[in-house]
């Protein structure tokens, strides 16, 4: 699925799953990244993106993930994208307000959500996204800015996929938000959370590039994780570093439990059933990358019944 995955993503995304219910929630978080994502990845973004005036692929990222919240500046989008250096954000915003208007950008979005993922649903996706829809209307907000735009400023899928793609929306940055709050209760920066993540063999080997980070900042991140113990001397994660790693990933978890808590654990593996199949098609196809500087690792098969059932 884009490229052989490190036996250390495989470690860091299990250490810490204590019960197939855990591990079931997992496999749907991946696929719900997948079907969000495609509207950055795949070939057709940068040209709707273009479309509207925006130019290059990371003033479309940015703009394009931040519109739901209006025409923000980029200290706002540095506090809520988290990992990226302010430089790097500066660079697209607020420039791009210059050039395209945020209902056009988050229509030309929409738009691309919709052309990509008709590509790759190749069973019925309406249950799924009735069922995450219900998920994502339900959710109590509070804490949860991106999310919480998101929910506020996507309008109603007109058809399965738009649904499907505005729920897998903003259920992804619930997550993310409570996924950030649990970094900065750990004391961890964005930098740090970025080498940190990568000490873990989960990024791609250009993650400092990707983020915007200098050489001298990325070393002393790394330092800082060195004297707090979770880094060795060649840069990879101790047992301790693993292990409050993976109480991060446990807390995302708890946080992000509230999203998936109207289903029981029989609609929960009916609604990864069908929606797994579709982040695969999307991994297989390149249209997301793996893996990636998100992280995420790549969705895995999962079956429409419980093991021995």
């Amino acid at each position: 699925m884009g490229g052989a995955v490190d036996p250390r993503q495989r470690a860091l995304y299990t250490e810490g799953v204590t019960s197939d219910r855990a591990d079931l929630e997992r496999q749907l978080w991946r696929a719900v990244e997948a079907v969000h994502a495609v509207v950055y990845f795949a070939p057709e973004a940068k040209a709707a993106y273009a479309g509207v005036g925006l130019r290059g692929f990371w003033m479309g990222y940015f703009a394009s993930r931040v519109a739901a919240l209006g025409a923000v500046g980029p200290q706002v989008t540095t506090a809520l994208f988290f990992g990226f250096a302010p430089r790097m954000v500066q660079r697209a915003l607020p420039r791009a307000w210059e050039l395209a208007a945020p209902h056009e950008v988050l229509a030309a979005r929409a738009e691309v959500a919709r052309t990509v993922l008709g590509r790759f649903a190749g069973v019925d996706v309406a249950p799924a996204a009735n069922a995450l829809t219900a998920a994502a209307d339900g959710l109590d907000l509070a804490g949860r800015p991106l999310a919480a735009a998101h929910a506020a400023a996507l309008a109603e899928g007109p058809d399965a996929l738009g649904a499907l793609w505005r729920a897998a929306t903003v259920l992804r940055e619930y997550r993310g938000d409570g996924h950030i709050a649990a970094l900065v209760a750990e004391g961890v920066d964005g930098v740090q959370a970025n080498v940190w993540t990568a000490a873990g063999g989960v990024l791609v080997p250009e993650q400092r590039e990707f983020r915007g980070w200098t050489e001298q900042e990325w070393a002393g991140a790394a330092a800082a994780l060195r004297r707090r113990g979770w880094l060795d001397g060649d840069g990879m994660l101790t047992p301790a570093g693993r292990e409050v790693r993976a109480e991060v990933e446990r807390r995302t978890d708890r946080a992000a439990a509230p999203a998936l808590a109207r289903l029981d654990d029989a609609a929960l593996r009916a609604v990864a059933a069908r929606l797994v199949p579709v982040a695969s098609a999307i991994a297989q196809a390149g249209a997301v990358p793996y893996p990636n500087a998100m992280g995420v690792p790549a969705p895995r098969a999962i079956s429409a019944a419980p093991a021995g059932s």
